[in-house]
C-alpha cells in the first residue's frame, strides 16, 4: 500500500513540476521571444534541453525537508498527545497537500498568464500546512519576512540594474549617429560582462551542488576562471561583430540600428539559456524536494531535516517542467515577452543581464528572492527607461497584485487539503510509516 503513496506522490511532483515549467521557465525564455530572436518552438526546445540538464545534473542532490527551512519538524514531534508514527504520517499528509495546493495556485496563474513564483508557493503552502498541525509558533517568521521583502527588494534591484545597462547602451550604441561603429567599440565590453556573470552564476547557482567536495574551487578560482572566459568570449565577439558591421556605417541610420540588433540575437539566446539552466539547477527541489521527504519517510519511517534526492526523481522533475513548458508555457511566455512592454535583442540582453547579476548577488548574500520576480522588474526596468509609456501599467498592477496574494492563496488552499487528508488518511498513514519502522 506505501506503493499507492508513493505513487500518487509522483503524480503531485509530476503535476507540480508541469506548473513549474508552464509558469516559471517560461520566464527565462520571455526575452528570446519577445525581441524575436527565437520562435515561442525553438525558445521551448532551447530552454527544454538547458532546464532539464540542469535539473538532472546540477540539481539539488540533497533537500530540505522542510523547503526553505519554513517550518521544524521538530516542532510536530513535540507537540502533546502524539500516537507513535504520528509526526511522520503528518508529515506526508503536510507535504503532499503543500504540494498539490502549490501546484493548484500554479496551475491558476498560467491560466490567467501571470507570472508567479514558485518558491513563493511551496513555502506559502509549507507556512499553512505548519500554522494548522503545529501552531503558529512552529512557523519561522523570519523567513517569512525575507520572502516578503524580496517582493520589493528583487524587481526594484533587476528594474535598476536593467534601467541602468540600457541607458549605457541606448547613450553608447543605439543613441550614436553611426551606431554600427559603436557597436564594434562597445559590444566587446558588453559580452565581457555578459560572459562573467553567466559564468558565476552557472557555478554558483548549478554547480555548486556536485563541486561542492572540490577543494579547489574556491571563490578565487572561481573568478578566475570566469574571467578567463569573460576574455575569450571578448576576443571572439570582437572578431564576429567586426566582421557583421565593420564598414557598414555609412548606411542610413535605420539599417545599422537593425544590424546592430541583429548581432545581438545570439547574446540574448545565450543569456535566456543561461537563465534557464540555473533555474532548472536550483528550482527543480520546488517539484521534487517534498516528494523527497515522502519517499524517504515510506522507506524508513522517520523524519530528517535533509534528505537524499536519487536520480529518478530529480529525472521526473526536469521531465515535468519540460512537458509544461511544451504544452502551456506560451501564455506566460507572451505576458512577460510582449505584453509589460516592447523588447528587442539590446534590451533582452540588458534585461537578462540584470537579472542574472541579481539573483547571483543576493544568492551570494544568503537573501532569498525570485527570479521571476527579477526578471520581470528588470523587464520594467527596460521598458522605464523609455519612460512611463514605456511599460504596460495595467499589466504591472496584475503582475504585483498576483505576487502579493501568492503566498497567502498557497496557504489557505494547504490548509484545506490538510485538514481534509488530516480528517481521512492520518490512521492509514501512520499504519504505513510504522510498517516502515519494523521493515
Amino acid at each position: 500500500m506505501d506503493i499507492l503513496i508513493l505513487a500518487i506522490m509522483v503524480l503531485l511532483g509530476l503535476y507540480m513540476a508541469w506548473n513549474i515549467g508552464a509558469n516559471d521557465v517560461a520566464n527565462s525564455m520571455a526575452d528570446a521571444v519577445g525581441s524575436r530572436a527565437l520562435t515561442v518552438k525553438q525558445a521551448v526546445i532551447a530552454a527544454g534541453i538547458c532546464e532539464f540538464a540542469g535539473a538532472v545534473l546540477v540539481g539539488s542532490h540533497v533537500t530540505d525537508t522542510i523547503r526553505k527551512g519554513i517550518v521544524d519538524p521538530s516542532a510536530l514531534a513535540s507537540m502533546p498527545g502524539m500516537l507513535e508514527g504520528e509526526p511522520a504520517a503528518l508529515l506526508v499528509i503536510g507535504m503532499s497537500a503543500a504540494l498539490l495546493s502549490a501546484a493548484l495556485w500554479l496551475n491558476f496563474a498560467t491560466w490567467t498568464s501571470m507570472p508567479v513564483s514558485t518558491t513563493h508557493s511551496i513555502v506559502g503552502a509549507v507556512a499553512g500546512f505548519g500554522i494548522v498541525a503545529a501552531g503558529i509558533g512552529s512557523v519561522n517568521w523570519g523567513k517569512i519576512g525575507q520572502i516578503v521583502a524580496s517582493w520589493f527588494i528583487s524587481p526594484f534591484a533587476g528594474g535598476l540594474m536593467a534601467f541602468i545597462i540600457f541607458k549605457i547602451i541606448s547613450k553608447m550604441i543605439l543613441g550614436q549617429e553611426q551606431p554600427t561603429k559603436a557597436a564594434i567599440k562597445v559590444t566587446p565590453y558588453i559580452v565581457f560582462f555578459l560572459a562573467m556573470v553567466v559564468t558565476l552564476a552557472t557555478i554558483y547557482k548549478g554547480f555548486k551542488h556536485v563541486l561542492k567536495g572540490v577543494d579547489w574551487l574556491t571563490d578565487t578560482h572561481t573568478l578566475l576562471i570566469a574571467v578567463v572566459i569573460s576574455v575569450v568570449s571578448t576576443i571572439i565577439s570582437r572578431i564576429h561583430v567586426t566582421k557583421k558591421l565593420g564598414g557598414k556605417d555609412s548606411l542610413p541610420l535605420a539599417q545599422q540600428l537593425e544590424l546592430v540588433e541583429q548581432v545581438y540575437v545570439p547574446l540574448v539566446i545565450v543569456s535566456s539559456c543561461a537563465v534557464a539552466f540555473a533555474h532548472g539547477a536550483n528550482d527543480v527541489a520546488n517539484s521534487v524536494g517534498p516528494l523527497a521527504a515522502v519517499a524517504n519517510i515510506l522507506k524508513t519511517g522517520t523524519v530528517e531535516m535533509k534528505v537524499p534526492v536519487p536520480l529518478w526523481i530529480l529525472v521526473l522533475g526536469g521531465g515535468g517542467i519540460v512537458l509544461g513548458l511544451g504544452t502551456y508555457g506560451y501564455r506566460v511566455m507572451a505576458t512577460v515577452g510582449t505584453k509589460i512592454t516592447e523588447i528587442t535583442p539590446t534590451r533582452g540582453v540588458a534585461a537578462d543581464i540584470a537579472a542574472t547579476a541579481t539573483v547571483l548577488i543576493c544568492t551570494r548574500m544568503k537573501l532569498p528572492v525570485s527570479t521571476t520576480h527579477t526578471l520581470v522588474g528588470a523587464i520594467m526596468g527596460i521598458g522605464l527607461a523609455r519612460g512611463l509609456s514605456g511599460i504596460d501599467s495595467r499589466i504591472a498592477k496584475k503582475i504585483f497584485k498576483s505576487w502579493l496574494i501568492t503566498v497567502p492563496a498557497a496557504a489557505i488552499v494547504c490548509i484545506i487539503l490538510f485538514l481534509l487528508g488530516r480528517a481521512f488518511l492520518l490512521d492509514f498513514v501512520r499504519e504505513l510509516v510504522l510498517a516502515a519502522r519494523a521493515g
